[in-house]
This record gives C-alpha cells, sequence and structure tokens, in this order.
C-alpha cells in the first residue's frame, strides 16, 4: 500500500517528536546491549501522529517480528491465547485501541505482561482448575487515543509511557517533501508551506492531502504543485487556511451562532451537526484546542476570541 511505503522505516528517518525519539533511542540501545526485549511501551495520542509507525519502527531498531491486531479484535480469552503462544522470544505485540480491550481480556494480560506467562481456567464449577502456560519474553506495545479510559492496573503495567503531541509546521514540511519524493510529485516550497499550515498539525492528513493534490495537480495542470494550484486544490476540498474542515466550521460555527459563545455540552454540540460525541472529542476538538478556537469547561464547550476572529463574526458575551 501507498501508506506504507511513506512510512519511515527507522528512527533516524522519523520527523519530529523528538523527545520521544531520544527516549526510545537509549531504551532500545539498553535492551539490545542486555539481550533483552525492551519493557512493554504504551503510545497516546490523537489519531494520525505516529503511534502504528513507531510501533514499527521499534520492531525494527529490535530486529523482531511484530504482530498487529486491535482492542475491538480480541473478543475471548481463547483470540489472546491463540496470539500470545504464537509469539517467538522477543516479538512485539501491538495492540492498537488499547482502551477499548474487554476487561476480562485485560486482566488476562496482567500476568504475561509481568510474569510472561498464562493462566487458563479448565472445566467450570468445583472441579475446574488453573493451567500455567509459560510464554516467550515479549513486548507489548499498546497504542490509544483515550488514555483516560485505560485502568490504571493496566496503565501501570507498562515500562514506557509516551506522549505524542502535534507537529510543529516545519515538521510537516519535512514530512510533505519527504512523501513527495516518494512518490515521484513535484511541488516547490511555498506549496509545501502551505500545505504544511493546513496540515492539522498531523502527519497522516498532510500526506493524505499532499496525495488529493496531487490528483488535482495531474488533472488540471502540468503535475507540477505550485502555491496556486494547491490553494485551488485545498479550496475544492474545503479546507480554509488555518486547516479548518466542514466539520471543524460547524463546530465553532455551533457554538458562537446557536449558544452565544458557550458553554454548551458536547453531547448538544454533536446532535446539532449531526456527529458521535467520540468523534468530536478524539478528532476534531484537540486541534480546535490547540489553535486556541475553543475551551473545555466545567459547564461545557466555549468559543474564544479566536474563534469568534475566524468567523469574522463579532465577540458578544466572552
Amino acid at each position: 500500500m501507498l501508506d506504507n511505503q511513506l512510512r519511515p522505516h527507522r528512527l533516524a528517518d522519523f520527523i519530529g517528536q523528538e523527545a520521544i525519539k531520544e527516549n526510545l533511542k537509549i531504551f532500545i540501545e539498553a535492551a539490545r546491549q542486555r539481550g533483552e526485549p525492551i519493557d512493554h511501551v504504551l503510545l497516546y495520542g490523537g489519531p494520525g501522529l505516529g503511534k502504528t509507525t513507531l510501533s514499527h519502527i521499534i520492531a525494527r531498531e529490535m530486529n523482531v517480528n511484530i504482530k498487529i491486531t486491535a482492542g475491538p479484535a480480541i473478543e475471548r480469552a481463547g483470540d489472546l491465547a491463540a496470539i500470545l503462544t504464537n509469539l517467538q522470544e522477543g516479538d512485539i505485540l501491538f495492540i492498537d485501541e488499547l482502551h477499548r480491550l474487554n476487561k476480562t481480556i485485560e486482566e488476562i494480560l496482567y500476568p504475561a505482561m509481568e510474569d510472561y506467562a498464562l493462566d487458563i481456567i479448565i472445566g467450570k464449577g468445583p472441579s475446574a482448575r488453573t493451567l500455567r502456560l509459560e510464554l516467550p519474553k515479549f513486548t507489548l506495545v499498546g497504542a490509544t487515543t483515550r488514555l483516560s479510559l485505560i485502568s490504571s492496573p493496566l496503565r501501570d503495567r507498562f515500562g514506557n509511557v509516551l506522549h505524542l503531541n502535534f507537529y510543529q509546521d516545519d515538521h510537516i514540511e519535512k514530512i510533505i517533501n519527504r512523501s513527495a519524493r516518494i512518490i515521484d510529485v513535484k511541488i516547490d516550497q511555498p506549496a509545501a508551506d502551505e500545505l504544511a499550515r493546513r496540515s492539522r498539525k498531523t502527519p497522516r492528513v498532510a500526506n493524505r492531502l499532499l496525495k488529493r493534490v496531487r490528483d488535482y495537480a495531474q488533472v488540471r495542470a502540468d503535475g507540477l504543485i505550485n502555491l496556486d494550484i494547491a490553494r485551488e486544490a485545498l479550496a475544492m476540498l474545503q479546507i480554509d487556511h488555518s486547516g479548518l474542515d466542514q466539520t471543524d466550521q460547524k463546530i465553532i460555527e455551533t457554538i458562537v451562532s446557536k449558544f452565544n459563545g458557550g458553554p454548551v455540552g458536547l453531547n448538544t454540540i454533536a446532535a446539532y451537526i449531526g456527529e458521535e460525541t467520540a468523534t468530536i472529542e478524539d478528532v476534531y476538538e484537540p486541534f480546535l484546542i490547540q489553535l486556541g478556537m475553543i475551551d473545555r469547561t466545567a459547564r461545557g464547550r466555549v468559543a474564544t476570541k479566536t474563534a469568534y476572529d475566524h468567523l469574522g463574526v463579532k465577540p458578544t458575551l466572552l
């Protein structure tokens, strides 16, 4: 897949998140010197910031295999047992959406993470007995967008808890130029800067916009992405100068126009714009807060002066 081609394969190729990279370099090098698996790693942050990419990089840097699954996919204890017993010494098990793990499955993970053992109950009632299976030493890498939904007992079993932040525009610009070279598209520097400003400070969004602008340049121009072509394509995609899409606009317009700037509850906003509350909270709200357009308060969401300025509306109650 093209998306896999755009993923960096080594820490040296990973752009941004400097503190996390430095920590991982030390953790990985120390584990390699001792000849041990790296301690369990929990990666948390918004969608598209590089959690899955970092899990693959850890596996490559450790020169081990990686098995991939997701929290909702592990429905029964047998599913987890099958995955764990098929791991080899030093392998990495990557569980995406860790916060959606079933609580029963989560409890089975505790001894697997701490003692590299799997406790299985055979039979029912008075005749039931527990069988302990020894597991190879492995590394669990978990990824989540909702750290608060992970229980303390599970969270405390991770030796490395790393928070991925939004990227700086100059890092996004480097990612765009790197991806452009990989997919063999010509983009000038002003266009790359424009795409970076509108990419929500997120690499996944940057790569998605680059591919869509490439399509536009291929059909409507000579294939070269310059500033004018980039702006035309982004206007067609309804991405404004701050990187806000239609849903972002609806959120701040709802707070400003319907509720006089707030406060207004998340469920009410979701009902007005026809979007799920979890999607607003995980995907849209963090970026709007990062831009300083809305604030979270005990009574609900409030639009800031920045949001009024963005909409070209005069503040009424702030």
